[in-house]
């Protein structure tokens, strides 16, 4: 292995040392909540693919080994003592191929569902302190006191990302520094310490490296990945939290929505409820703001709809995003989208088609959009990371129904999906330079 040193760094590897000082840390967090001293373990949610249970054997052998691998790359990390620490950083093979798409996994009855993987990346820090990497670790269970801030407070973050298997057998992650600027964006509105972006980048691509075999073959899905900030130090009054965990972990998926993907997707839209307000936390991507859609969206697919539609909240006429997802609307040559103003997020799928869009001719509009304007839309479309590019056959509102491209894709969103997935998968230049190409790392902090 090459061992490269890295200067005056914004974050560190975790040694044995600093081990028994993360312990005597957590001592710490239970003695700030005495009345919480004892903790619970807050587990993973159980995976609902049912292709896992013919994975699980293989994963438990992954973790297995991880353990052992692990506990190796620990003893090769190190931290210099004094004012200017520095970390050893195994340096990726640049020669060495990725493993092959497991064959354990039934990928043409894959949907988005989690199915779990055999590693995680983790790093740890305490308010006011510098992050602790612990690295690539066998996916599991976290234990936290009841008392976390997370789970009283909803002090969290998280970002979504993909990563692709391309014909040459290539890993790439489409855009992760835009991810990583997003979640640090929204570290500092959720009061958390913010995950330097090049340590954001790296746990991305270790974790991808690690989870190689769950990586789906061309043309057949994603790696999804799920970068997650959370408060989890013990805290009774409302504050930030003491010390806060840094999670990269991964599931392998296909098309969102029933039906395949580009299927064309029925909205409803909400006149009642709203998803966010202005000045509110809508433009982050934090954990609070998605459990409260579940009530209206559940009742939109009891009715027959694909997902909800909602307004904004100030004067109930102008179009914000879907539950989960970004909007557009097609007419003629122009493309609009609702502005940013604080109270949508800004969506790095949106960015990317906003852009793609505007290269092909069209006039790209980010501005106030009326519910009355998408009624009289040529077509209209749906943009995410877990989406892509998901076109709407309908918009339902005040019981009037309106059909677009005669419920079957339109040719804009057809040209966007084609356009966006081709630079994703490796198929089409990427003259922008937003894929980054994912080293063969060993399974090491």
């Amino acid at each position: 292995l090459r061992v490269a040193i890295e200067p005056r760094p914004r974050w560190r590897a975790r040694s044995a040392a600093r081990a028994s000082r993360g312990a005597r840390s957590s001592a710490r967090d239970a003695a700030r909540a005495p009345q919480s001293r004892a903790t619970t373990a807050t587990t993973m949610p159980a995976t609902t693919h049912a292709t896992m249970r013919a994975t699980s054997a293989r994963a438990t052998r992954a973790r297995t080994t991880a353990t052992a691998t692990t506990a190796r790359a620990r003893a090769t990390t190190t931290r210099v003592a004094g004012r200017r620490p520095t970390r050893c950083a195994v340096s990726a093979s640049s020669d060495a191929a990725h493993a092959e798409a497991t064959g354990a996994i039934d990928w043409h009855a894959m949907g988005f569902g989690l199915t779990t993987t055999a590693y995680m990346f983790k790093a740890t820090c305490e308010l006011g302190g510098e992050w602790v990497v612990e690295g690539v670790v066998p996916y599991g269970d976290l234990s936290l006191s009841p008392s976390s801030a997370v789970l009283n407070y909803g002090q969290g973050v998280f970002e979504g990302m993909k990563a692709f298997r391309t014909s040459e057998g290539e890993l790439l992650v489409f855009r992760p520094d835009e991810n990583a600027k997003r979640c640090e964006e929204g570290a500092g509105r959720m009061s958390m310490p913010a995950v330097p972006r090049d340590l954001f980048r790296d746990a991305v691509l270790r974790t991808v490296s690690a989870n190689a075999e769950y990586v789906p073959p061309v043309g057949m899905g994603s790696l999804y990945l799920r970068p997650l900030l959370i408060g989890t130090g013990a805290i009774l009054g409302l504050g930030p939290a003491p010390s806060y965990t840094f999670l990269v972990y991964c599931s392998p998926v296909a098309s969102y929505f029933k039906g395949g993907q580009l299927t064309p997707i029925d909205l409803t839209v909400e006149e009642t409820y709203h998803r966010a307000a202005p000045g509110g936390s809508g433009s982050t991507k934090c954990i609070g703001n998605y459990s409260p859609v579940l009530k209206v969206q559940l009742e939109a697919k009891k009715r027959g709809f694909s997902d909800v539609m909602y307004l904004d909240a100030k004067e109930n006429k102008y179009i914000e995003e879907v539950s989960s997802c970004n909007f557009f609307c097609v007419k003629g040559k122009t493309i609009s989208t609702p502005s940013l103003q604080g109270t949508i997020l800004p969506g790095i799928t949106r960015k990317s088609i906003c852009e793609l869009a505007a290269a092909r001719g069209f006039t790209v509009e980010e501005r106030n959009v009326s519910i009355d304007e998408v009624m009289n839309a040529d077509e209209c479309f749906c943009t995410g990371t877990a989406v892509v590019v998901a076109p709407v056959g309908s918009v339902t509102y005040k019981g009037k129904t309106v059909k677009f491209c005669d419920g079957k894709v339109g040719p804009t969103s057809q040209a966007m999906y084609d356009e966006l997935t081709g630079i994703q998968q490796g198929k089409l230049p990427d003259e922008r330079g937003w894929n980054v190409k994912v080293p063969k790392f060993p399974i090491s902090g």
